[in-house]
């Protein structure tokens, strides 16, 4: 499986296109604000003759699903969200607003997604896993053969998600990250929703969220 990382919108979201030696691929938060970023994700899809077949969300906030509209309606896909988190995902325009942003309205038309289900595309396997504490409905997508998390906004290289936005949760978060993230193997690589990749060992060594600092 190979990974395409796009930085998007002003608070420089990470969009991920990932894919395999078939063709199909998925395409993870896709926060595209402005056309030529939606003409970038479009322009590596078409370059590299890829076949997107679902969008996946790992949370409902605004600046991860601002490209939602566009990747359904050019690709006829539909978007995987964890049904604590459709809420934020219907309210991502009002919250757009509130910061200044004007976004077409995410589809509602969305499939659910539990924790420990398996995402197939191609010959590649995601694995969900609930991650609560950013949001409700926060999830991390994990490739064991590959050794790639894909962690949203709970875990960044050295730091965390924040916890101070409605659904957000401390208690919640540090569970999630203490009880499933930190016991991937170290050497797993983690490809957040803001900023540089990282990997597990780096963060349990030095991250003052999970050294207890």
């Amino acid at each position: 499986m190979q990974v395409k990382t796009f930085y998007v919108n002003d608070l420089r979201e990470c969009c991920y296109v990932a894919y395999d030696s078939t063709g199909e691929c998925v395409i993870i938060d896709p926060g595209l604000e402005t056309q030529s970023e939606r003409q970038r994700l479009e322009d590596f899809i078409e370059g590299n003759a890829l076949k997107p077949v679902k969008l996946l969300c790992t949370h409902g906030h605004f600046d991860h699903v601002m490209g939602n509209s566009f990747v359904v309606r050019k690709w006829n896909i539909k978007t995987y969200i964890h049904p604590l988190d459709k809420g934020q995902l219907e309210r991502a325009g009002q919250y757009c607003g509130m910061f200044g942003y004007s976004i077409e309205e995410p589809p509602a038309d969305t499939v659910d997604i539990e924790d420990g289900q398996i995402i197939d595309f191609g010959n590649s396997r995601l694995q969900v896993i609930h991650t609560p504490g950013h949001t409700r409905g926060g999830v991390c997508y994990y490739c064991s053969e590959e050794g790639i998390l894909f962690s949203g906004d709970t875990l960044f290289a050295g730091s965390i998600g924040r916890t101070d936005l409605p659904g957000g949760d401390y208690d919640q978060i540090m569970e999630s990250l203490l009880d499933k993230i930190v016991k991937l193997p170290p050497d797993t690589r983690v490809l957040p929703g803001h900023g540089p990749e990282t990997t597990i060992a780096s963060e349990v060594t030095t991250n003052p969220f999970l050294r207890g600092e």
